[in-house]
């Protein structure tokens, strides 16, 4: 599959949702509501669950199945509020020594208006510095589309997956192919351009491993289970400053030079 192939299995319908994964690899999963500023926001679905008996707070960008909640969870595409509610939780994680467990699949943040109006810049840029300095593990998976900065407030992280036919960029297809090429249309020839596949971002070490979709949805939780419960062991062996050193380090690598 090509760059768009991949992008529109990551935007197909039917595919599964956060709660989803949610649902099928976590016990006892109790939702926690409201940023307890403004409102709670239902494209961010997160709470405190357990994984294999250990406690662990669960975040997930929810874009809902029907078209009633796509519309309710507006197609998961966060406002303020729920970036704010995703910090609160994970600062309740940190108080509390829980893993925190992220499930990512957005177009982008919530471009609206009252959005704007009510800080949605800032709620992101808060989401990246707290998220880096988070003293409790931190593991994000990308399960459908990674969009921009909406998607990156959730995905600063100590280890990041990307299931196979996940996308991941700074910008959408479209978008690019509006600025780079003065047309919309050349949205498989900016899809190529962007580098956003699962295969060519591990390549680059943007995200650890890519979980495959070929034997289907419960063969890659069960994957994706085996991979957190590694990947937790190991991170939570080490002491905060060399977790917190170690989480600095995986991104100030980004973006160098390669032959």
């Amino acid at each position: 599959m090509n760059a768009y192939e991949r992008l529109c299995a990551a935007r197909k319908s039917g595919r599964p949702t956060a709660r989803k994964y949610i649902e099928a690899l976590c016990d006892r999963f109790f939702e926690l509501h409201g940023d307890r500023l403004f409102a709670d926001d239902p494209a961010i679905l997160g709470g405190i669950a357990e994984l294999d008996g250990t406690p662990v707070t669960v975040i997930g960008i929810e874009k809902g199945e029907d078209t009633k909640e796509k519309i309710t969870r507006n197609f998961g595409s966060p406002n303020p509020e729920g970036y704010r509610k995703a910090l609160r939780l994970m600062k309740q994680a940190e108080k509390f020594h829980r893993p925190v467990l992220c499930f990512v699949d957005t177009a982008g943040a919530y471009c609206g208006l009252g959005a704007e109006e009510r800080g949605q810049g800032s709620a992101i840029a808060q989401n990246l510095v707290e998220m880096m300095g988070l003293k409790t593990p931190v593991i994000s998976v990308l399960i459908g589309e990674g969009g921009s900065g909406g998607a990156l407030a959730l995905a600063v992280a100590d280890r990041v997956y990307m299931l196979e036919n996940a996308v991941y960029s700074v910008i959408s297809p479209e978008g690019a192919a509006s600025i780079l090429y003065k047309d919309a249309g050349q949205v498989e020839r900016a899809a190529e351009a962007l580098r956003i596949t699962a295969g060519e971002l591990k390549e680059f070490g943007v995200v650890e491993e890519v979980i495959s979709e070929q034997s289907g949805f419960e063969a890659a939780c069960a994957e994706l289970k085996k991979l957190w419960i590694r990947d937790l062991d190991e991170i939570e062996k080490l002491d905060s400053r060399a977790m917190l050193d170690a989480r600095y380090n995986r991104f100030r690598k980004f973006g160098g030079l390669m032959e």
